[in-house]
């Protein structure tokens, strides 16, 4: 079975979904002021945001390097 047919709706989110959402997260622990439970949540789902982020950018060079070749 793929990853893709594994993957929760969450990572079907499109690039500018997610790298969104991902600033959102870090302007809320920049600002502080929630509990270490909440920031520890906001940090599990900004690691998970950037690394869906992560992978759209390694999809796009894998076309883009087969494209060169």
């Amino acid at each position: 079975m793929s990853k893709r047919s594994e993957a929760p709706a969450e990572e079907k989110l499109s690039y500018e979904q997610a790298r969104g959402e991902l600033a959102e997260v870090v302007q809320k622990l920049e600002s502080g002021g929630g509990t270490l439970e909440e920031s520890l949540a906001l940090w599990e789902r900004g690691e998970h945001l950037a690394a869906v982020c992560q992978r759209w950018l390694d999809g796009a060079k894998a076309k883009l390097d087969a494209a060169s070749s």
